[in-house]
């Protein structure tokens, strides 16, 4: 795995509940859902053996909640996003934007890089860019 790549799973496995809260904040989703969403986003597999324990987690947290869907072939359980949840996620996309703008100007005045836009940081990017593919816009 080169090195790229490794970095982009390492941050994606520090993000994932913060990724799993951002797709269920624009429509409810069964696992499988999730799954496939975040291999078709990022490239990146993580399985049943990872997204339902962070499922139950946030879950047992309150963050989220889930509904058995009875109305399809098969009945599957179907977590949508608490109004804690959202909060979480509120507070958390602050929390990277904040980090990211103290990465972002390592050495920079903040006023000359606020001035000339100079910080570009990851991150909030990353954000913009669910956020976006959760509204089927693709960058």
């Amino acid at each position: 795995m080169n090195n790229t790549k490794e970095v982009q799973v390492k941050l994606m496995k520090g993000l994932l509940d913060l990724i799993v809260l951002q797709f269920l904040s624009s429509q409810p989703m069964h696992g499988y859902q999730i799954i496939t969403k975040i291999r078709k986003n990022f490239g990146v597999y993580f399985g049943p053996s990872t997204i339902y324990p962070l499922l139950n987690a946030l879950e047992k947290s309150g963050y989220v909640k889930s509904e058995w869907d009875m109305n399809n072939e098969r009945p599957r359980k179907v977590y949508k996003l608490t109004t804690e949840g959202r909060n979480l996620l509120n507070f958390t996309e602050d929390s990277l934007n904040f980090i990211c703008r103290k990465i972002g100007t390592t050495g920079i005045p903040k006023e000359i890089a606020i001035e000339e836009d100079i910080a570009q940081p990851a991150l909030p990017s990353l954000l913009k860019r669910v956020k976006e593919q959760n509204h089927g816009l693709h960058l």
